[in-house]
C-alpha cells in the first residue's frame, strides 16, 4: 500500500531520540526550547510555543485571544474538526464561511459574516496551499479582529517568498506523523506578540509560574499540554530535512500535474508560481458526473494498493454540529466534498511509486466513466 501521506524516520532521527532517552530529562528540559528557537529562525518570527498536538495549540491560541461564551469565529468547514471544536470548548460559536474551488476559505465572503460577536477569523491553508492572508488581514484590521491561521497542513509553505506563519496574529502548525515533519503528535503556535506568547506558555502548563526555589503560583487556568523532550528532539532532527522532504513532495506533485493535465474526468488544484505549498495533500476533484460512483472509485483504488482519503466532510455535516447548530448547507463546500479524493503524495515515495499511482488513477477513473451519473 502506498499511503496518501506518511512519516520518514531516518537513523539520525532515532539517534536524536535515543540521546534524550538516555538523558536526565524526558520532559521540561532544554530540547523543547531549542526546537522552538529553531522554528522561530525558520519562519522568521519572535516567539514559538510548542504543544503536544495541534489541537492543544488551537485551544491555547483561542484562549490567548480571550475567546469566551457568546463570541464567534469565522472559519472554513473544509478542515479537521479540531479547528472549530476548540472554539466550542471555550463556549464560542464557529461561523462557517464557504470556500473557493481550491479548498481555501473565500475571503470575499468573510465580511458579510462579521457581527458584533465576531472575535477572530480562522482560515486554513488547505493541503498546504496558502490562503489569501493579506486580504484576510485587511478585513481583520478594518473590523478590529484577530487572525489565527490554522496552518496544520502548511509548515514550510510560503507566498511571495514569505513563510506561512509570519503574517497572522497567531499561526498553528501540526507535527502529526503524516505531516511533512513529525514529532509523533505535536503542534506549535508562532507569533510576534509577546503577550500572546506568555499566555500560551501559561495555558500549556497549568497556568503556573515559577518563583524562587520550590515556590510557584498558579495565576490562570491551564492544562498539561507540554511536548516531551524526546518528541522535540525528533522534531528538531526532522526540521533540518524539511526542505528536502518538501522538494520530494513538490517533484511528485509536478509529475502528477503533467500526467493529469487536460483530464476531462477530474481536475487538480493549481499552485501559483508565487506560492510554495508544503504539499501535505494532492487532491483530485472529480467532475459531477462521477459523484455517484466516487465510493466505487475510492474502494477500487484502495484495493489496487493506493492509500486513499477524502479531505474533508464539511464540519457542519457531522451529527454533533447538526444537533447543536442546526442543518446548514454551503454550496461550494458541499460540492468540494463530493468531488475531492486525496491520492498518495509523500516524501517516502519514489518517482516509480508516483508513476504507479498516476497510471492506476487514470485507469480506474476511466473505467468508471461510462457508469457516471445522468443529469
Amino acid at each position: 500500500m502506498i499511503p496518501y501521506s506518511t512519516q520518514l524516520i531516518e537513523e539520525d532521527d532515532i539517534a536524536a531520540v535515543v540521546e534524550v532517552l538516555r538523558s536526565s530529562h524526558l520532559t521540561q528540559g532544554a530540547k523543547v526550547e531549542e526546537f522552538e528557537e529553531a522554528i522561530c529562525h525558520y519562519i522568521g518570527v519572535r516567539y514559538c510555543v510548542l504543544f503536544n498536538s495541534a489541537t492543544s495549540a488551537l485551544h491555547g491560541a483561542y484562549d490567548a485571544l480571550g475567546l469566551r461564551e457568546e463570541d464567534e469565529i469565522i472559519t472554513t468547514p473544509i478542515s479537521f474538526v479540531a479547528t472549530s471544536n476548540m472554539a466550542i470548548s471555550l463556549g464560542a460559536k464557529p461561523v462557517f464561511c464557504d470556500i473557493k474551488s481550491d479548498g481555501n476559505i473565500d475571503e470575499n465572503r468573510i465580511e458579510a459574516l462579521i457581527t458584533p460577536k465576531t472575535k477572530a477569523i480562522v482560515p486554513v491553508d488547505f493541503a498546504g496551499k496558502p490562503v489569501a492572508i493579506e486580504s484576510i488581514n485587511a478585513i481583520a484590521r478594518k473590523h478590529n479582529l484577530r487572525v489565527v491561521e490554522d496552518a496544520s497542513h502548511a509548515f514550510g509553505s510560503d507566498i511571495n517568498g514569505k513563510k506561512i506563519g509570519s503574517s497572522a496574529d497567531m499561526t498553528v502548525f501540526s507535527f502529526h506523523a503524516i505531516k511533512p515533519i513529525t514529532t509523533g503528535e505535536g503542534g506549535a503556535v508562532v507569533t510576534d506578540n509577546a503577550e500572546f506568547a506568555a499566555r500560551l506558555r501559561l495555558f500549556r502548563s497549568h497556568g503556573i509560574i515559577k518563583k524562587q526555589l520550590w515556590n510557584s503560583d498558579m495565576v490562570s487556568l491551564g492544562h498539561n499540554f507540554r511536548l516531551t523532550e524526546f518528541a522535540a528532539a525528533l522534531g528538531l532532527s526532522q526540521l533540518h530535512k524539511l526542505d528536502r522532504f518538501i522538494n520530494i513532495r513538490e517533484m511528485i506533485s509536478r509529475y502528477y500535474d503533467e500526467r493529469f493535465e487536460g483530464q476531462r474526468l477530474f481536475s487538480t488544484i493549481h499552485i501559483d508560481p508565487l506560492e510554495q505549498s508544503a504539499r501535505h495533500l494532492y487532491p483530485l476533484l472529480l467532475v459531477p458526473e462521477l459523484f455517484c460512483v466516487k465510493e466505487e472509485i475510492f474502494a477500487e483504488l484502495q484495493q489496487r494498493g493506493l492509500g486513499m482519503q477524502v479531505h474533508y466532510k464539511p464540519i457542519y455535516q457531522n451529527s454533533f454540529y447538526k444537533e447543536r447548530f442546526g442543518v446548514m448547507r454551503l454550496p461550494e463546500s458541499d460540492h468540494f466534498y463530493r468531488a475531492e479524493l486525496s491520492i498518495p503524495c509523500n516524501h517516502k515515495m519514489t518517482m516509480e511509486d508516483a508513476k504507479t499511482v498516476a497510471d492506476t488513477v487514470l485507469e480506474v477513473i476511466e473505467k468508471y466513466a461510462y457508469r457516471g451519473c445522468s443529469f
